[in-house]
This record gives C-alpha cells, structure tokens and sequence, in this order.
C-alpha cells in the first residue's frame, strides 16, 4: 500500500468517526420506571399522604432518589411500603433547601451513610458552603480582639452543614454528572424564592429527555428550555411545576408552553403543581396525561412511547382534591398565596 492511499484512508477514516460521534452523550436504555414516594394525593392505601416529594427514577442503569420528602418518618414508612432499598440507590438529588424536599435525608443517611449526594450550592446554604474572607469590609485601625479571626482570617472561609459527615458535593452550574445524566442549575426570579437555587434532572435516552422536577421555583419553562438545550425532544416531565397557586391565566400559558411550544410528550404532574393546573394539563394531554400520586410507578420503556402509569387510578379522587387542597393553603411556602390575596384585595378596591 502506497503513502498516498494509506493518507486517504486515514482521512476517511478520520472523517467517518467525525460523522458518528454524539454531540450529547445519551444514557444507555435498559426498560426503568418512576416510582413517586412522598406526595399529597394518592390511591395507594399502603402509603402515607403528606405535603412534599420523593421520587425514585431508576433509569439507564442507575438509582437516583430524587428528593426526600417533607417528614422523615412518613419518608421511611413510604419506603418500607414500596420495599425500596436504599442501600443499593446510586445517588441522591436535592432539588432545594425547602423541608418538604429534604426531610428525609436524616432516614436515608441512617441506612446509607457514604452514599453521593448532590445539592444546590448557596453562599450560606443549608449543605454546606465557603466564601473567601476577602467578601467581608475589614478596618485594620480597630485592635485586634474587635476584628474577626483576630485580624487573621482563613483564606477561605467554610460554611457548616447540618449533615457534616454525609457525602455531598454541592453544584452551581448545570453539570453532567453520568453519561446522559445531567443536574439543570437554575436560580428562582419569583417573589418569596427570589436568587433560590435549584437542581432539576434531565436524563437524554435516545427516545428523549426524561425531566424529573422538585418545584420548579425557577419556572417550569425556563427548566424545560434548559433541557432542550441537551436534546429538543422532551419525553416526559414528572413533579412539581409551581403552578399551585397560579390564576388561570398563569396556567394556560405554563399549559401551551408545554405543549405547543416544547412539544412535551407525555407529563406526570404532582406536588406543587396545583388542582386547576392537573385539571388543564389533563385535558390538554388526554391519554398522555400520568397520574402520578404518591405510591404510582410510571414504566419508561426503551421504545417509543413505552411511558405509562401502573397500578394507579386514571383521576385524583375526592377525598385526594379536598386534602390537597388544605395542605397547600396551610402555609404559603413560595409567598405567592400572600400576593394572589393581595392582587385579588387591590382589584376590588
């Protein structure tokens, strides 16, 4: 074989692997489910209702608990009823710092000590921080015993946590954190969570992106956009979309994002989502709206259009709207209940 063929080839070569590489890697696609641990609404007796979320995606080779609900000891209950072993789970995702998120980690920590944790990371945060002493205004004319650290201060200042020996490794830029795994960083621009930092999961299958949201503060479209920045092609959301106190107009248009705009597949809302909001998505989706109550497994196959609800009712029940709906107006976590009353007081004045 002469120079010159030998130099073609390699350049042939060279140039079909330019074609076949993947811009995005793409999880590897073993038949996995969603199973919803810790919610307000349900039909499954074994499980305990509260406000809060929990899921477990099993997806692609992995375990991931995402979230841990909002009491440690409905958290473990729930868990016990599913069977789910938490010792054999790959990885846990705090979605954010509020309590009906990570209530349970206290339970997952008592049977998994060493296991990986990811988590928002905040200047002051609940998880742990550090900030370099260079943040803070210093006056070298004030006597020593007046000024922090003596007038000495760590380069780097760290920050404590309430799990101090658990493995947490904070984030604060979306990051890929296995092949085809990635955690969405976005921060909150709504009143009562404004500069609230929050983590989403987006797994890219080769049947597109599987979104697995906590509450969705930042907005649930931006979240969604951000995925399709790893793949336009969403193939189910499943969570909380924010939505719980949003007047109707908010709803229709979060509703025809989704739907028209982003072209979203199939949806499994829940959590913080909202009754008006389910009740709009679900005529929107039709057949392609999950249920999703607490105790529900959601199957994502490997084929097209393989997402599907399991054992679970196809409508939340009575009993499930009327108590959903108390917890949600027993507090107002985001500050937006506050501003829809007091919106609604204005107009009538």
């Amino acid at each position: 074989m002469g120079l010159r063929t030998t130099l073609f080839l390699a350049a042939a070569l060279a140039g079909a692997a330019v074609l076949v590489a993947p811009a995005r890697s793409v999880a590897a696609e073993p038949a996995g489910q969603i199973t919803i641990l810790y919610d307000a609404f349900g039909t499954d007796a074994a499980m305990k209702k509260d406000w809060g979320f929990s899921a477990l995606v099993e997806i692609s080779g992995k375990r991931i608990l995402f979230d841990t609900g909002n009491d440690a000891d409905i958290f473990a209950a729930n868990v016990k009823a599913k069977n789910i072993d938490l010792t054999s789970i790959d990885f846990v995702v705090l979605s954010h710092r509020h309590s009906d998120h990570m209530a349970g980690l206290n339970h997952v920590l008592s049977v998994n000590p060493t296991v990986k944790i990811y988590a928002p990371r905040e200047g002051f945060g609940i998880y742990g921080s550090a900030l370099p002493s260079s943040f803070y205004r210093k006056d070298e004319t004030l006597p020593s015993e007046m000024r922090y650290y003596g007038g000495k201060p760590p380069e780097v200042m760290k920050f404590g946590t309430v799990w101090p020996r658990a493995n947490i490794e904070l984030i604060d830029k979306t990051t890929e954190i296995a092949p085809g795994i990635t955690l969405l960083a976005l921060v909150s621009d709504a009143p009562g969570t404004k500069e609230l930092k929050e983590l989403s999961l987006a797994v890219n299958t080769s049947d597109g992106i599987v979104l697995v949201v906590g509450c969705s503060h930042p907005g649930i479209e931006k979240i969604v956009e951000a995925a399709t920045a790893i793949n336009p092609k969403i193939r189910l959301i499943a969570g909380g979309f924010h939505l719980v106190v949003a007047p109707d107009e908010v709803i229709a248009k979060a509703v025809a994002a989704l739907k028209d705009t982003f072209k979203v597949e199939s949806i499994a809302p829940g959590h913080c989502t909202g009754e008006p909001t389910f009740a709009a998505l679900k005529q929107a989706y039709g057949n392609r709206y999950l249920y999703a109550g607490v105790g529900t497994s959601l199957a994502l196959g490997p084929a097209t259009g393989s997402v599907g609800r399991r054992g679970e009712g196809p409508a939340l029940q009575e009993n499930d709207l009327a108590g959903y709906r108390k917890l949600a107006q027993r507090e107002d976590p985001f500050g937006l209940l506050r501003a829809q009353q007091s919106r609604s007081r204005l107009s009538r004045q």
